[in-house]
Protein backbone atom coordinates (compact mmCIF):
# COMPACT_ATOMS: atom_id res chain seq x y z
CA UNK A 1 0.00 0.00 0.00
CA UNK A 2 1.31 3.50 -0.81
CA UNK A 3 0.79 6.25 1.92
CA UNK A 4 -0.77 9.41 1.15
CA UNK A 5 -0.68 12.71 2.80
CA UNK A 6 -3.92 14.88 2.16
CA UNK A 7 -3.36 18.71 3.04
CA UNK A 8 -5.82 21.08 3.09
CA UNK A 9 -7.49 23.65 4.84
CA UNK A 10 -11.07 22.92 4.91
CA UNK A 11 -11.87 19.42 7.25
CA UNK A 12 -14.87 18.68 4.80
CA UNK A 13 -12.81 18.41 1.98
CA UNK A 14 -10.43 16.23 3.56
CA UNK A 15 -13.24 13.79 4.96
CA UNK A 16 -14.15 14.06 1.29
CA UNK A 17 -11.23 12.95 -0.01
CA UNK A 18 -9.98 10.30 1.84
CA UNK A 19 -13.80 8.68 1.35
CA UNK A 20 -13.28 8.62 -2.50
CA UNK A 21 -10.13 7.38 -2.27
CA UNK A 22 -10.93 4.62 0.21
CA UNK A 23 -13.49 3.70 -2.58
CA UNK A 24 -11.33 3.44 -5.57
CA UNK A 25 -9.93 0.21 -3.98
CA UNK A 26 -6.55 1.22 -5.38
CA UNK A 27 -3.29 0.30 -3.37
CA UNK A 28 -3.39 3.73 -1.65
CA UNK A 29 -3.58 4.85 2.36
CA UNK A 30 -4.34 7.78 3.80
CA UNK A 31 -2.15 7.71 6.74
CA UNK A 32 -2.68 11.54 7.59
CA UNK A 33 -4.39 14.76 7.37
CA UNK A 34 -2.76 18.12 7.72
CA UNK A 35 -4.50 21.84 7.11
CA UNK A 36 -1.93 23.80 5.92
CA UNK A 37 1.65 23.50 4.56
CA UNK A 38 3.68 23.97 7.46
CA UNK A 39 1.87 21.31 9.48
CA UNK A 40 2.25 18.66 6.78
CA UNK A 41 6.19 20.02 6.31
CA UNK A 42 6.79 18.79 9.98
CA UNK A 43 4.55 15.66 9.81
CA UNK A 44 6.86 14.93 6.36
CA UNK A 45 9.88 15.51 8.19
CA UNK A 46 9.37 12.47 10.96
CA UNK A 47 7.48 10.06 8.64
CA UNK A 48 7.61 8.57 5.13
CA UNK A 49 4.65 9.34 3.00
CA UNK A 50 4.73 8.20 -0.72
CA UNK A 51 2.48 10.99 -2.71
CA UNK A 52 0.96 14.61 -1.27
CA UNK A 53 -2.07 15.67 -2.33
CA UNK A 54 -2.47 19.53 -1.67
CA UNK A 55 -4.91 22.25 -2.26
CA UNK A 56 -3.42 25.38 -3.27
CA UNK A 57 -4.54 28.00 -1.09
CA UNK A 58 -4.61 27.77 2.12
CA UNK A 59 -3.46 30.35 5.68
CA UNK A 60 0.32 29.84 7.41
CA UNK A 61 2.06 28.07 4.27
CA UNK A 62 0.02 27.30 0.60
CA UNK A 63 0.68 24.30 -1.80
CA UNK A 64 3.01 26.14 -3.87
CA UNK A 65 5.33 27.17 -0.83
CA UNK A 66 5.13 23.39 0.57
CA UNK A 67 5.96 22.15 -2.87
CA UNK A 68 9.17 24.57 -2.69
CA UNK A 69 10.05 23.14 0.60
CA UNK A 70 9.51 19.67 0.06
CA UNK A 71 12.33 20.26 -3.27
CA UNK A 72 14.86 21.49 -0.75
CA UNK A 73 14.34 18.38 1.44
CA UNK A 74 16.81 15.32 0.93
CA UNK A 75 14.34 12.79 -0.79
CA UNK A 76 12.01 12.75 -3.88
CA UNK A 77 8.68 13.54 -2.88
CA UNK A 78 5.48 12.79 -5.29
CA UNK A 79 2.90 15.84 -5.47
CA UNK A 80 -0.38 16.04 -6.67
CA UNK A 81 -1.72 20.15 -6.40
CA UNK A 82 -5.61 20.58 -6.05
CA UNK A 83 -7.21 23.68 -7.31
CA UNK A 84 -9.84 25.84 -9.06
CA UNK A 85 -10.44 27.02 -12.47
CA UNK A 86 -9.09 30.67 -11.92
CA UNK A 87 -6.11 30.04 -10.01
CA UNK A 88 -5.12 28.11 -13.42
CA UNK A 89 -1.63 30.27 -13.44
CA UNK A 90 -0.58 28.80 -9.65
CA UNK A 91 -1.22 25.14 -11.27
CA UNK A 92 1.06 26.35 -13.98
CA UNK A 93 3.71 27.68 -11.81
CA UNK A 94 3.69 24.22 -9.84
CA UNK A 95 4.03 22.08 -12.65
CA UNK A 96 7.43 23.75 -13.05
CA UNK A 97 8.81 23.24 -9.83
CA UNK A 98 7.89 19.53 -10.65
CA UNK A 99 4.35 18.58 -9.07
CA UNK A 100 3.83 15.26 -10.32
CA UNK A 101 -0.27 15.89 -11.59
CA UNK A 102 -3.16 18.49 -10.24
CA UNK A 103 -6.90 18.12 -10.15
CA UNK A 104 -9.17 20.56 -10.31
CA UNK A 105 -12.23 21.44 -8.61
CA UNK A 106 -15.04 20.12 -8.04
CA UNK A 107 -12.96 16.95 -7.98
CA UNK A 108 -15.06 14.12 -9.99
CA UNK A 109 -14.28 10.57 -8.68
CA UNK A 110 -13.32 9.41 -12.49
CA UNK A 111 -10.93 12.01 -12.64
CA UNK A 112 -9.14 11.34 -9.04
CA UNK A 113 -9.29 7.68 -10.37
CA UNK A 114 -7.60 8.58 -13.46
CA UNK A 115 -4.79 10.37 -11.81
CA UNK A 116 -3.86 8.17 -9.16
CA UNK A 117 -3.45 4.98 -11.72
CA UNK A 118 -1.23 7.18 -13.64
CA UNK A 119 0.89 8.12 -10.42
CA UNK A 120 0.81 4.29 -9.45
CA UNK A 121 1.90 2.97 -12.90
CA UNK A 122 4.59 6.05 -12.94
CA UNK A 123 5.49 4.56 -9.35
CA UNK A 124 5.45 0.68 -10.18
CA UNK A 125 7.70 1.49 -13.51
CA UNK A 126 10.36 3.63 -11.55
CA UNK A 127 10.69 0.83 -9.32
CA UNK A 128 11.95 -1.99 -11.70
CA UNK A 129 13.89 0.21 -13.12
CA UNK A 130 15.77 1.14 -10.08
CA UNK A 131 15.75 -2.12 -7.91
CA UNK A 132 18.97 -3.16 -9.36
CA UNK A 133 20.84 0.04 -8.48
CA UNK A 134 19.29 -0.27 -4.91
CA UNK A 135 20.53 -3.67 -4.40
CA UNK A 136 23.98 -1.88 -5.26
CA UNK A 137 24.06 0.49 -2.73
CA UNK A 138 22.29 -1.19 0.28
CA UNK A 139 25.79 -2.52 1.28
CA UNK A 140 27.58 0.28 1.23
CA UNK A 141 28.48 1.43 5.10
CA UNK A 142 27.68 5.21 5.57
CA UNK A 143 30.53 7.18 7.14
CA UNK A 144 30.77 8.66 10.53
CA UNK A 145 29.72 12.22 9.47
CA UNK A 146 27.32 11.21 7.05
CA UNK A 147 25.51 8.79 9.95
CA UNK A 148 25.39 12.05 12.16
CA UNK A 149 24.40 14.33 8.80
CA UNK A 150 21.86 11.71 8.58
CA UNK A 151 20.31 12.08 12.45
CA UNK A 152 20.43 16.17 11.89
CA UNK A 153 18.12 16.10 8.67
CA UNK A 154 15.40 13.80 10.13
CA UNK A 155 15.89 15.64 13.83
CA UNK A 156 13.46 18.96 14.39
CA UNK A 157 16.23 22.14 14.73
CA UNK A 158 14.67 22.59 18.49
CA UNK A 159 15.96 19.22 19.32
CA UNK A 160 19.22 18.82 18.15
CA UNK A 161 22.26 19.18 20.67
CA UNK A 162 26.01 18.11 20.42
CA UNK A 163 25.50 15.07 23.05
CA UNK A 164 22.29 14.00 21.53
CA UNK A 165 23.87 13.82 17.81
CA UNK A 166 26.76 12.08 19.33
CA UNK A 167 24.56 9.41 21.48
CA UNK A 168 22.65 9.10 18.07
CA UNK A 169 25.45 7.35 16.57
CA UNK A 170 27.49 5.69 20.03
CA UNK A 171 30.72 8.43 20.20
CA UNK A 172 32.16 10.84 22.15
CA UNK A 173 30.96 13.81 21.85
CA UNK A 174 34.05 15.84 22.19
CA UNK A 175 35.41 12.91 19.37
CA UNK A 176 31.97 14.26 17.22
CA UNK A 177 33.15 17.68 18.11
CA UNK A 178 36.44 17.74 16.50
CA UNK A 179 35.26 15.16 13.33
CA UNK A 180 33.36 17.94 12.38
CA UNK A 181 36.09 20.47 12.34
CA UNK A 182 38.16 18.46 10.48
CA UNK A 183 35.86 17.32 7.87
CA UNK A 184 33.77 20.20 7.23
CA UNK A 185 36.02 22.68 8.28
CA UNK A 186 33.78 24.22 10.88
CA UNK A 187 32.11 23.77 14.35
CA UNK A 188 29.07 21.48 15.11
CA UNK A 189 27.63 24.48 16.67
CA UNK A 190 27.95 26.80 14.15
CA UNK A 191 26.79 24.18 11.13
CA UNK A 192 23.59 24.36 13.63
CA UNK A 193 23.20 28.20 13.96
CA UNK A 194 23.39 28.02 9.77
CA UNK A 195 21.16 25.65 9.34
CA UNK A 196 18.72 27.35 12.13
CA UNK A 197 19.12 30.84 10.61
CA UNK A 198 18.16 29.35 6.67
CA UNK A 199 14.96 27.23 8.18
CA UNK A 200 14.43 30.66 9.54
CA UNK A 201 14.43 32.40 6.49
CA UNK A 202 11.90 30.10 4.58
CA UNK A 203 9.75 30.69 7.30
CA UNK A 204 9.99 33.98 7.72
CA UNK A 205 9.20 34.07 3.57
CA UNK A 206 6.95 31.55 3.43
CA UNK A 207 4.68 31.57 6.02
CA UNK A 208 2.84 34.14 8.97
CA UNK A 209 3.94 32.82 11.69
CA UNK A 210 4.77 35.31 14.92
CA UNK A 211 8.80 35.74 15.65
CA UNK A 212 8.32 34.06 18.34
CA UNK A 213 7.22 30.93 16.94
CA UNK A 214 9.43 30.96 14.47
CA UNK A 215 12.71 31.37 17.13
CA UNK A 216 10.79 28.64 18.83
CA UNK A 217 10.69 26.53 15.93
CA UNK A 218 14.44 26.43 14.89
CA UNK A 219 15.48 26.18 18.54
CA UNK A 220 15.88 29.62 20.15
CA UNK A 221 13.62 30.06 23.52
CA UNK A 222 14.82 33.58 23.01
CA UNK A 223 13.86 35.83 20.87
CA UNK A 224 16.33 38.60 21.29
CA UNK A 225 19.24 36.05 21.23
CA UNK A 226 17.50 34.48 17.74
CA UNK A 227 17.22 38.34 16.59
CA UNK A 228 20.86 38.75 16.90
CA UNK A 229 22.11 35.98 15.97
CA UNK A 230 19.69 36.11 12.31
CA UNK A 231 20.97 39.67 12.04
CA UNK A 232 24.74 38.43 12.89
CA UNK A 233 24.61 35.81 9.72
CA UNK A 234 21.90 37.15 7.48
CA UNK A 235 23.01 41.37 7.80
CA UNK A 236 19.09 41.99 8.20
CA UNK A 237 16.69 41.76 11.20
CA UNK A 238 14.05 39.26 11.38
CA UNK A 239 11.35 41.80 10.85
CA UNK A 240 13.60 43.47 8.04
CA UNK A 241 13.88 40.73 6.20
CA UNK A 242 10.32 39.25 6.11
CA UNK A 243 9.67 43.12 4.64
CA UNK A 244 11.76 42.93 1.90
CA UNK A 245 10.84 39.28 1.19
CA UNK A 246 7.37 40.50 0.75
Amino acid sequence: MKKVLLVDDERWVRTALKWTINKLNLPLQVVHESQNGLEALDWIKMNDVDLVLTDVRMPIMDGLALVKELNSLNGAYDVIVISVHDEFQFIQQAMRNGVTDYLLKPIEEKEIKVCLEKWLNKKSNEVNTRKQTLLKKENIPLSTIERVLDYINKTPLDQITLKEAAESIHINPSYLSQLFKQQLNKKFVDYITELRIEESKRLLHNTTLRMSEIAERVGYSDLAYFSNNFKKIVGLSPSEYRNIQA
